[in-house]
């Protein structure tokens, strides 16, 4: 929705979100009047979901210059791991994880520290995990236009370490690959076991 967001509206959007909160705070019995602690939470949230933790949402794709593959570079290569944090659209509590990009190039190609500046506006919006990685995909594959892709994302959901059964080591991992990668099991193998190398150099 970044896109039909004019200017001076999200100024005034999160007057209207602070807004809202206090009357939450207030219904939740939560004294924002006389506790110094309390009384300006809800501008601070209001601040927090519209500036970061939905910035996604709200704020335009970071401009991500991409250049032709000149030298027609052709094998594949991984980045990671990318830190990244979202927030469940069922709880709006944080899933915080690490992803891994494997690129086999195509015509064009972007600097490394793009991805992560792309994975930052993508999950930076309340998601599911599954769906997360498909919407960071194609954003991947229409700036970089791969051969193939392939995609590893590991997080744990507060969903469940803060309530439910509160399991405190338990993660999701799930993946996704395109192109050549989808077609050459080899490819996809060895996409595997470099982020396998990578993930055990950082344990």
């Amino acid at each position: 929705m970044s896109e039909c967001i004019k200017e001076g509206e999200l100024e005034e959007l999160e007057k209207e979100v602070s807004l809202r909160l206090r009357d939450l705070l207030k219904s939740l019995v939560i004294d924002i009047e006389n506790d110094h602690n309390t009384e300006e939470t809800a501008e601070r949230v209001a601040r927090m979901y519209i500036n970061e933790v939905f910035k996604g949402r709200y704020h335009r794709q970071p401009k991500i210059t991409s250049f032709p593959n000149v030298k027609q570079l052709d094998e594949i290569y991984t980045v990671g791991p990318i830190t990244i944090r979202s927030a469940c659209s069922h709880h709006f509590v944080p899933i915080m994880g690490n992803c891994w990009i494997g690129i086999k190039p195509g015509s064009r190609v972007i600097g490394l520290s793009k991805f992560s500046r792309v994975a930052d506006w993508v999950f930076s919006r309340p998601h599911i995990q599954e769906e997360a990685v498909m919407i960071f995909a194609d954003e991947i594959e229409r700036l970089c236009e791969p051969q193939g892709l392939g995609i590893i994302v590991k997080a744990q959901h507060y969903c469940m370490k803060l309530r439910g059964v509160k399991e405190s080591h338990c993660s999701m991992v799930n993946s996704v690959v395109r192109g050549d990668f989808r077609h050459d099991s080899s490819l996809k193998q060895e996409f595997f076991e470099l982020v396998r190398q990578q993930e055990d150099s950082y344990s």
